[in-house]
C-alpha cells in the first residue's frame, strides 16, 4: 500500500522544466568576437604557407591536383580566408566609404551569423535564425546599392580566390602535420578514442582544437 501511494504521488509531480538565461545582446557579441578571435589564431604560420620552392611543384594528375586542393584547404582553410578578405579590402581601396561601409557588414555576417553560438534577443525577445538572416541579407543588398561596388569587389574576390587555387594546387602538402580526422581518413589512425597509441597522443598533441 505505501509502494502504491509513493507511485501515486510520483505520478502527480510535474516533469522537471529547464530555462535558459536569458543574454543579452553585447553578451551575444562579445561571445561571437571570443569565437572570431579563436577562428584567427589558428592561422598557420605564415613562413609554413609560403614554404620555399623545394616544396612546389606540378602535380601529376589532375586527381593528385585535387587531392593537394583538399588537404591544402582544410589545412591552411585560415590562411586562405585572410587572403581572400585581403584581396577584398585592396580592391575597395579607392572607394574608402565603400570599404568602410563593406567592412561593417562583413563584420555584422561575422558576428551576428557565422561564430554566434547564443541566441539573439532584442528586447527580451528571441530573434529568429532565419529572421537574422534575413536581416542581414536586407543590409547587404541596401549596402551595395548604395556604394556600387560590386564590380571591384568581385574582381578583388576572384584574385583572391584564384591564389587560392594556384598555392593550393602546386603546394605539396606531404610533411604537413595532420590532425586526427585527416588521420583517420588517411588511415593513418585506426581510432580516435585510442589514447594509448603514440601516433595518436602525437596528433592530439599538434591538434590546435585540443
Amino acid at each position: 500500500m505505501p509502494a502504491t501511494s509513493a507511485s501515486a504521488s510520483a505520478s502527480t509531480v510535474p516533469p522537471a522544466s529547464y530555462t535558459t538565461l536569458p543574454i543579452s545582446g553585447g553578451a551575444v557579441i562579445s561571445r561571437s568576437t571570443q569565437n572570431l578571435s579563436a577562428c584567427l589564431s589558428r592561422t598557420r604560420p605564415w613562413p609554413e604557407f609560403l614554404a620555399t620552392t623545394a616544396v612546389i611543384d606540378l602535380p601529376p594528375s589532375l586527381s593528385e591536383a585535387a587531392h593537394r586542393l583538399r588537404r591544402n584547404a582544410s589545412h591552411f582553410s585560415v590562411n586562405y580566408a585572410v587572403i581572400v578578405t585581403a584581396c577584398a579590402a585592396v580592391s575597395l581601396i579607392g572607394a574608402p566609404i565603400a570599404l568602410i561601409v563593406i567592412s561593417f557588414v562583413f563584420f555584422l555576417w561575422l558576428i551576428l551569423h557565422f561564430f554566434r553560438e547564443d541566441p539573439f534577443l532584442i528586447r527580451g525577445y528571441h530573434v529568429n535564425d532565419w529572421a537574422v538572416i534575413l536581416g542581414l541579407v536586407l543590409v547587404s543588398i541596401a549596402a551595395f546599392w548604395i556604394t556600387g561596388p560590386l564590380n571591384n569587389l568581385s574582381i578583388g574576390i576572384g584574385v583572391g580566390l584564384l591564389i587560392f587555387v594556384i598555392h593550393g594546387v602546386l603546394r605539396n602538402p606531404q610533411g604537413l602535420f595532420l590532425d586526427e580526422n585527416d588521420a583517420v581518413s588517411e588511415g593513418l589512425v585506426t581510432s580516435l578514442s585510442n589514447a594509448s597509441s603514440p601516433v595518436t597522443a602525437e596528433f592530439n598533441s599538434i591538434n590546435p582544437c585540443k
